[in-house]
């Protein structure tokens, strides 16, 4: 029953084109375990409903260095010799085969655990991989951004695209019969202006993109994580910290099970105990997770371009300083702290830009809307239940893409993208 079950939800999720409206996969048929979306988000999908995949050892790959912003070697201090040059990984096939780019999600580098996922899938499949960091990441910042102040998802995408062109020029023996590129959550949104732009460059002449849980309105998206962070989490007061109080419970979990095995499917197996967090305490664990990104983003855009709002415009960073008093400053700062003060005062003195409002059209799916609903080779993974949605997003995506958008009925942020029907869909869409 199971297995005709799970045949029923692949079939569901591969027909894309079947007509006009988008594939809307219902719960019974879909058959994924997890109904909270906090849940799913950070536990992802049960080993055993993962696809089979090659193990590391067996995939030909290497990481490779790109000097893309040489001036940063006397901009950056000495203990940031590590990003001064941008690291990518590549796996390739021992035969002529398509290439697929991966945009990693927000402040994600290169060898993100979902960008090792994608990796593993799409080498099965027969690919050549390219694993890519996030432009918000601190080492896409500090090696490849122009202007280490990333949020403008059109000159996000310009960098972006220099580095997949450098990574070409540095493998011209590389047999590649075409390009491919997706990108989950803030990836896929960058994929989304990638893609655009290369209509214009024809570098790549990209025969399909695949975007997984993009973001639609940035700002909404980036606000429902903020607020995250706010949440009222019982057992937390001015004596215990949030993070003591997880602490204390992986403690008492992994007593109970008499040993430790930090292993894959360790927080799946943490929800089913008695140990399990809260609601609260996952919206917690959650938005925490992305206020360090937040305060990485904060932290790296200032200190390159020494605006004096994190650290003190002169003040010597060597290899001894402690940059633990910094820290605490960015994490004060939240995204919406991130844009006021770095973002948009960036963008209206380059640009001559105007109001918040402006320039969150200009960053979000809504500036691409026209090409988006013109363009056959494009399409979006989401999820019903996914935290980063906010009101009329779902609208907007199912008005943009018709058929070519599947929205699944649950699995919150990218939690379900390794679960199998997932899997064979996304492997469909670039096979068919």
């Amino acid at each position: 029953m199971l297995r005709s079950l799970r045949f029923a939800a692949l079939l569901g999720g591969l027909i894309l084109s079947a007509s006009a409206l988008a594939a809307d996969i219902d719960a019974a048929s879909y058959g994924y375990p997890l109904t909270n979306p906090f849940e799913a988000t950070i536990a992802t999908t049960p080993p055993d409903l993962r696809p089979e995949l090659p193990l590391i050892e067996d995939i030909n790959q290497a990481d490779h260095s790109l000097t893309l912003r040489p001036e940063r070697e006397f901009i950056l201090p000495d203990n940031f010799w590590p990003v001064k040059s941008l690291t990518y990984r590549m796996a390739t096939q021992d035969k002529p085969a398509p290439l697929i780019f991966l945009i990693a999600g927000t402040g994600a580098r290169f060898d993100s655990s979902i960008n090792e996922y994608l990796k593993r899938l799409y080498y099965k499949a027969g690919y050549h991989v390219v694993q890519l960091s996030s432009p918000t990441s601190f080492d896409f910042m500090s090696a490849a951004s122009r202007f280490a102040t990333p949020g403008i998802s059109k000159e996000d995408a310009e960098d972006m695209y220099r580095v997949m062109q450098a990574v070409r020029a540095q493998n011209p023996k590389l047999p590649v019969t075409e390009y491919y590129l997706t990108g989950y959550s803030l990836g896929g949104l960058d994929a989304a202006f990638v893609a655009h732009l290369d209509e214009t460059r024809r570098s790549f002449n990209f025969k399909k993109v695949l975007l997984l849980n993009p973001p639609v309105n940035l700002y909404t998206s980036i606000t429902n994580l903020d607020k995250l962070v706010q949440t009222e989490v019982k057992g937390i007061n001015s004596t215990t910290t949030f993070y003591e109080l997880v602490l204390n419970k992986l403690t008492r979990y992994f007593q109970q099970k008499g040993y430790i095995d930090l292993n894959d499917a360790l927080l799946y197996d943490f929800q089913q105990s008695k140990q399990h967090l809260s609601n609260e305490q996952m919206a917690m664990l959650i938005g925490t997770s992305f206020r360090f990104s937040a305060a990485d983003i904060a932290f790296t855009s200032d200190l390159i371009n020494r605006r004096g709002l994190i650290i003190p415009p002169k003040f010597p960073i060597t290899e001894s300083t402690s940059l633990t008093p910094f820290l605490k400053r960015a994490l004060q700062c939240d995204f919406d702290c991130y844009l006021t003060e770095q973002v948009i005062p960036m963008w209206r003195a380059r640009t001559d830009g105007g109001s918040l409002l402006q320039l969150v059209d200009q960053v979000s799916l809504y500036a691409l809307k026209d090409y988006l609903h013109d363009s056959p080779k494009i399409s979006v993974m989401h999820n019903a239940d996914d935290v980063i949605l906010g009101p009329g997003d779902l609208g907007f995506l199912r008005k943009t893409f018709g058929d070519r958008l599947t929205v699944y009925p649950l699995g919150g942020h990218c939690g379900n993208l390794n679960y199998r029907v997932n899997s064979d869909a996304m492997l469909e869409f670039f096979r068919g």
